[in-house]
Formats: C-alpha cells, sequence, structure tokens
C-alpha cells in the first residue's frame, strides 16, 4: 500500500520540475499520474507533436525511484480539432449543442471522434510503450462527469436504433417488450424510434431505461478502445479508470470486464453537500460521511481485488456550494479509511494549487508557490504507516444494480426517494456494526457470503430469483428492502404481485404500497419495539411467512411490514418499509446473528471500524475522542487506546474483540 499524487508539469516552469519531484519523493510517493488532459500540449495542430516535456517529467519521475500512471488524454480535446469536425461534440435533450472551453463535450457515439481518439492514443501508448518507468494507464478521465453518459445527437440516435434492434431483433418486439400501446406510442419500424428528447409529460419509462442502458453500454465500448490499445502497445501495464462517487449515468461493472481494476475519486467534505440527503454536520463538512464514502469503496472494490483511489481530496476543493477546510488530520483519515476498505493505493489530487484555468480554488498538497500546504506532512505521515496487506474477505454482500437505480430514478414515486439514500440505510447499519460488506451485482457469485442484504432489487426476472432461492435453501440469509421485485427487466409490472418471481420465496405478496412527505407519522413494531420509517411503506399480505413488524401509524395500522421465511437450511426476510437508522440496526444486527456473522455493539455515529489481513483500523470522522478497549496482549501499530477527533488507530485484533465508546 502507498501513496500517489496527480501532477500537471505542463502548468508549471521547466526549472521548477526537479524540486518539485524531489519533494514527491521525500513524502514517500511512489506513484505519479500525469497527462490527462494534456491532448493540445502534446499536439497543438494536427500532426505536430512535442513529447519531449512529457519525456522529461517521466524520466524525472523515475530517476526520484517513482512510477508514473499515464492518462490517455481524450477528455479535453483541443480547439482545433473542435474547428475541423464540429461533429464531435455532444447535444443536449433539448438540442442545444456542448461547446468547447471546458471539457467533457464530445459524443462517445461519434465516429469522428472514435478515429480521433484512436489516433491520439496511439501515439501516446506507442511512444511509452518500452518505457518501463511507465507502470500503467487511466483511460480518460472521469466519465460521465458534467452529466455528460447521455447524449441526443444525430450520431446516438443511429447508434441507439442499432442497439435496439439488436436487442429486439423485431420492432414487433420492442413493441411489446416496452408496452407501447399506452398513449399509442407503437412503432413501425427501429427508424421510427428516436433519442428520448423533451415531452410536455413524463416519457416512456421503458423507452428511458432502454436509453441509459444504451447510453451506459457506448461509454463502455468507448472505453474499450482506449484499454485495447494500451495492451496492443504493452500487455503488461495495468489498465484502470477513475470513477466517480455516487455516481448514477455510468455502469460501472459493464466497464470493470476491461480494466484491471477499478479507480474512484474521493473528495469526502463535497460529496456530503452535493450528493447526499440531508444537511452535512459540523463534523461532516469536515471529515465527510464514513458510509458515503466507504460505500463507494467497498463498490469499487471487487470482491478478489483491490482498487485505488485515483484523486484523494487534499484540503478545500472548488466544485461544491461551500468550501470548508478539512479538519486536522482528516487527508491521513481518509489514507487510513480507503486502506481498511481494500485499497492499494491513494493518490492524491493535486500535487500544487493551480495559478489558472478552472481549478483555482482547489488544494494541492503544496501551495501554488510550492511551499507545503496542510495535506502535505498528512500525507508523508500516511505513506510511512502504511503497508502490505492482502484483499478485504468480506462476509456480507450489499447487492447494488445501476439498472435498478435508473427504473426508481425514472419512477421515483416520491421527491423524497433517493436510490443511494436508500441503499446506504442498508449499508451503514452493517458499518455501524463493524462488518466489512462487498458492493456487487446481484449476479455476481454469491455462494460464499454469509449474508446478502438487497435493499434495492427493484428489476427482477425468473432466473435472478431462482439464484437467490438456491441461495438460501443451501443455507444463506437474504435480507430484501421495498420495491423489491416490482417490476420486469422490461421496466413493466409483473403479471403476478410483487416481489414478482421472489414472492414464493419470501413467502407473502405486497398488498398496497404508498409513499409519505416527511412530516406524516409512520411507525412500525418489531420484536416489542416502536420504530420510525420514512418516505416509502408497503403492508404485506403473507402467505407462509411469519409476519416479524407490524404497522402502527396511518391505514396501514396492523398490518404487516416485515415478514421472514425460512428455506431449506437458510432464510430470506422482506422490509416492507424504508428504514430510519434506529429499525435498519435492528434488522441488520438480528441477519448478522442469524447468519453467524461476528459483530461489534453500534459503533458510535463518527466512529467505523474496518478488519483487512487481521488488521483492524478504527476510524474517527468526528470531533470527540473515543476509548478503544482491546484484549491484553493486543498491539496498536498505529496510535493507542484514546482515537482522537479525525484520528485513526490499527490494531491487531478482530473488529468483534474490541469495544469502542
Amino acid at each position: 500500500m502507498t501513496i500517489g499524487v496527480c501532477y500537471f508539469p505542463e502548468h508549471w516552469p521547466r526549472e521548477r520540475w526537479e524540486r518539485d519531484v524531489e519533494q514527491m519523493a521525500e513524502a514517500g510517493v511512489e506513484y505519479v499520474r500525469m497527462a490527462e488532459f494534456s491532448w493540445g500540449r502534446v499536439e497543438p495542430a494536427r500532426g505536430e507533436f512535442d513529447f519531449e516535456w512529457l519525456d522529461a517529467a517521466v524520466e524525472l519521475v523515475g530517476g526520484y525511484g517513482m512510477q508514473a500512471v499515464l492518462c490517455t488524454p481524450t477528455a479535453t480535446p483541443p480547439k482545433w480539432l473542435v474547428d475541423e469536425r464540429p461533429e464531435i461534440l455532444q447535444v443536449d435533450r433539448d438540442g442545444t449543442t456542448r461547446n468547447w472551453g471546458s471539457r467533457r463535450f464530445t459524443c462517445f457515439n461519434s465516429d469522428a471522434y472514435r478515429e480521433e481518439t484512436e489516433r491520439i492514443v496511439r501515439r501516446f501508448t506507442e511512444r511509452y510503450a518500452d518505457d518501463l518507468r511507465v507502470v500503467g494507464w487511466q483511460t480518460d478521465n472521469e466519465f460521465g462527469c458534467h452529466d455528460t453518459v447521455r447524449c441526443y445527437c444525430d450520431d446516438c440516435a443511429a447508434a441507439f436504433r442499432d442497439w435496439l434492434r439488436e436487442k429486439y431483433g423485431s420492432v414487433a418486439d420492442l413493441n411489446a417488450a416496452w408496452g407501447t400501446t399506452f398513449w399509442s406510442q407503437q412503432y413501425d419500424s427501429f427508424a421510427a424510434v428516436e433519442p428520448p428528447r423533451p415531452t410536455p409529460a413524463e416519457q416512456h419509462p421503458s423507452r428511458l431505461l432502454d436509453y441509459y442502458r444504451f447510453a451506459s453500454d457506448s461509454v463502455a465500448e468507448y472505453n474499450r478502445l482506449h484499454a485495447d490499445l494500451v495492451r496492443e502497445a504493452n500487455d503488461d501495464w495495468f489498465v484502470t479508470h477513475n470513477f466517480m462517487g455516487d455516481f448514477d449515468g455510468l455502469d460501472a461493472h459493464a466497464l470493470a470486464d476491461d480494466l484491471d481494476f477499478l479507480a474512484w475519486d474521493s473528495y469526502p467534505t463535497g460529496f456530503v453537500q452535493d450528493r447526499r440527503q440531508g444537511d452535512p454536520t459540523a463534523d461532516e463538512l469536515r471529515a465527510g460521511d464514513p458510509d458515503e464514502v466507504g460505500m463507494n469503496h467497498d463498490l469499487y472494490r471487487g470482491p478478489e481485488t483491490p482498487f485505488w483511489v485515483m484523486e484523494q481530496q487534499p484540503g478545500d476543493v472548488n466544485w461544491p456550494p461551500h468550501a470548508p477546510q478539512p479538519a486536522d488530520g482528516a487527508m491521513r483519515l481518509w489514507a487510513h479509511h480507503a486502506v481498511a476498505h481494500g485499497a492499494d493505493a491513494v493518490l492524491y489530487f493535486r500535487w500544487r494549487r493551480c495559478r489558472q484555468g478552472q481549478e483555482q480554488y482547489h488544494a494541492g498538497l503544496r501551495k501554488a508557490d510550492g511551499s507545503p500546504d496542510r495535506g502535505y506532512r498528512e500525507a508523508a505521515r500516511a505513506a510511512d504507516e502504511l503497508f502490505d496487506l492482502d484483499p478485504v474477505d468480506a462476509p456480507v454482500a450489499v447487492l447494488h444494480d445501476y439498472e435498478n437505480l435508473w427504473a426508481t430514478e425514472i419512477q421515483p414515486h416520491s421527491p423524497d426517494w433517493n436510490y443511494w439514500a436508500h441503499l446506504r440505510a442498508y449499508y451503514g447499519a452493517v458499518r455501524r456494526h463493524g462488518v466489512q460488506a462487498d458492493v456487487v451485482h446481484p449476479d455476481a457469485d454469491l455462494s460464499d457470503y454469509a449474508l446478502i442484504v438487497a435493499p434495492a432489487l427493484h428489476l427482477v426476472d425468473e432466473s435472478r430469483a431462482a439464484a437467490l432461492g438456491e441461495y438460501v435453501a443451501a443455507g444463506g440469509r437474504v435480507l430484501f428492502g421495498a420495491r423489491t421485485g416490482a417490476k420486469a427487466p422490461s421496466n413493466k409490472l409483473h403479471d403476478a404481485p410483487a416481489p414478482g418471481p421472489l414472492a414464493d420465496l419470501v413467502g407473502a405478496t405486497v398488498d398496497q404500497h404508498e409513499s409519505l412527505p416527511e412530516p406524516v407519522e409512520t411507525r412500525v413494531e418489531y420484536d416489542g419495539v416502536s420504530y420510525d420509517y420514512r418516505t416509502w411503506a408497503e403492508w404485506l399480505a403473507p402467505g407462509d411467512a411469519r409476519v416479524v413488524a407490524t404497522h402502527e401509524s396511518g391505514v396501514a395500522d396492523g398490518r404487516p411490514a416485515v415478514v421472514e421465511r425460512d428455506v431449506g437450511d437458510g432464510a430470506a426476510t422482506y422490509c416492507g418499509v424504508w428504514p430510519e437508522p434506529e429499525l435498519a440496526d435492528a434488522l441488520v444486527s438480528d441477519a448478522l446473528d442469524a447468519a453467524g456473522v461476528g459483530r461489534t455493539g453500534r459503533l458510535p455515529e463518527s466512529v467505523r471500524v474496518a478488519e483487512r489481513d487481521g488488521f483492524t483500523w478504527v476510524t474517527n470522522f468526528g470531533d470527540d475522542p473515543v476509548d478503544v478497549a482491546v484484549p491484553d496482549g493486543t498491539e496498536f501499530v498505529v496510535g493507542g487506546p484514546t482515537v482522537d477527533g479525525f484520528d485513526v488507530a490499527v490494531v491487531d485484533a478482530a473488529p468483534s474483540d474490541l469495544d469502542c465508546s
């Protein structure tokens, strides 16, 4: 495990470079990412290439014992290329062209842009094919950032029709799958199908879901172009991509097949402001939400592979609504937290605060004048403390699928419905009990997990239901959340009541559902205790399932809210409400105990523990200190029994052996 930095030598005078690189080495940096936005610097005019500056930077990095990670520079094509080939530009839903002048303005389905991509990526990769100082590549940069996965240009319209033709074969089958008799939306040919441009009322949900799938597949295909070119030049290089947190436009699972491992960009104090429900607390403004960050770590970590944090927040950042300074210790805390969740490298973005352009108000490990900023010494300390580890071994799987996200986003049925927040209601309960979880696709191999938590399995077909049934019959336990199995993959309701093909497994169906605004009292009774829930409620019609919770409010009063059914050597639980944290804790802790998963008691709100390779990290995302009681003879590898605010301790004991208070 090590740290790295993102460096832009083209932003600085050549005479400064060696001092920068020397200071990186002094801080314990091993990886230096470069060149991601460098197309205009490398090719200032068509066919006129200048790699000399990048050659020199790579040589410096290698000369100080570090390794270079290079990037394909396609997120920012130069102006001359847009002037020559304007057809590469994206088009918004309303027909507005996304113009040159920032980044991420090109269409993934443009044949012209794919030609230019192949040309420039080949020049880059062939240039460094035999350079041992280059260890791997990042494809492009943050696919889909700025809401750019979905384009609505003529190239995308044609590609969408081809995608539909391949999927359905005939327009009659498309009409049947979508259910186009509603509002007379039938098609007489694939040529009649357009991208979902603005309409007076809402779009057909099946058409939208297929367009979201198509757009994501287009990005995956474009990424594959990059990955193939990199491996063609040198198949010893690793290939990765830097994804984003709580990002809903792109199916990361679909890109994973073409990458050696996944990476993502972690900005905790930004995420808690712009992509999470609710106002952040004072502590969260200084260090973020450990479960928001942690769930993204676990999503991008494969069950048997590590991940990288390709961009780690180094201080204040420019893009959220507000730019609070992180707490003292937060930049070190984040590195430890990432490693505890399975990261093998954490690269801080950026090395130096930039003096020009859109990101001048984004901190670096060094200030614009080259002097150390607050994050520099924290990153150096993290580099000194971290060590190599085996991958995470998680006993729990939390199921996540982008198609389920898109389907509930298309028809949320409540302005308060948020897929990520609902998923995190259950994920957070697992983490509050000190248990590692893999966030995995529902069709992954689930046989080795003691417990599966499936909060939002909205789209279910017979094959997926059968696989889950086999898992439970063999002794597994599943905890399903509300809205499970309501629809088929076509985004149409099943003929049978929800949870559709899963009804036999859970032993119940959904009789009624409702969504409610926050002021309405919503409560259920579970195991003799009254608990709050929020936003979504179902009352259930049990068959051979046991009723374990009943509604205590509204028209659902007295009706079943949570049921459980034993199947073979396992059991399935169905929760028909969106649980508030106390109810989620009760449901999840009971499920963990029934599955034989060791756990802690409920941890303090800002404290999380995570085990990796026999060591347990105690991370404190709050200002108040926490005391950690450990068994006699336990060694603290980092820190000690009192973990101060925004600090960390590492012990050689299991989480279930610790008492944090």
